[in-house]
């Protein structure tokens, strides 16, 4: 039986709230990140959840946290869900790199895979120990849920490769995922299906004025 893979990026983090590519570095959630891995919490609990799987970074844990201390589950780290190094890209921003080397970030844009940043681990080899990963938990997990809180770029990677797509456009095919936002996936053992995409599952909290915010 296919398993329901419910695909998380993690909560906000100070570089990701700049635009910068964090990668494999271990950067901290801020306070929106924090509120934002509450909701997520919240949520699973509403949705019904079976296990709890996360990336080893600590991004990543803490996000998957609430979830599984409200289900009552401890999270499992899983290494193939880690970001992509970004080597040369690390902590940078679009617009610092383009202003060194234009022509490398103007590759990058054209395709991903061909053009990856210097040093950086490329996308078909992400994807590989990715797919990998989310096959062995869907195969541990038969006609279950599982919670998966992993990152922006290896999660479209990811898709791409489960769904029949060119890793190098997954810039182009999933533009963003937002922070704590679900996208399930249907998965078995030679088949993939996208069910919904960028759901959010955040509350709606009331200001002391009275204004509403999402």
């Amino acid at each position: 039986m296919p398993s329901r893979l419910l695909l998380v990026r993690h909560g906000q983090t100070i570089w990701h709230a700049e635009n910068r590519y964090a990668g494999v570095t271990d950067v901290p959630l801020t306070d929106e990140g924090l509120a934002q891995a509450d909701d997520l919490g919240a949520w699973a609990v509403r949705r019904g959840v079976d296990a709890v799987v996360c990336s080893p970074l600590s991004r990543a844990v803490r996000t998957a946290s609430p979830a599984a201390e409200a289900l009552g589950l401890v999270p499992e780290v899983v290494a193939g869900l880690r970001e992509v190094d970004f080597g040369w890209g690390e902590g940078r921003t679009v617009e610092e790199m383009a202003a060194e080397d234009a022509d490398a970030v103007g590759r990058f844009r054209a395709d991903a895979e061909s053009g990856a940043f210097p040093g950086s681990e490329a996308p078909s080899a992400a994807a590989r120990r990715a797919t990998a990963a989310l096959r062995d938990i869907a195969a541990r997990h038969p006609d279950g849920t599982v919670l998966v809180v992993a990152h922006n770029t290896l999660l479209r990677i990811t898709l791409c490769a489960l769904l029949g797509v060119p890793v190098g456009r997954y810039r182009a095919v999933f533009p963003r995922l937002d922070n704590a936002a679900v996208t399930e996936l249907e998965l078995g053992a030679d088949t993939a299906a996208l069910l919904s995409l960028n759901v959010p599952t955040r509350t709606v909290r009331t200001t002391r004025t009275g204004d509403l915010s999402a």
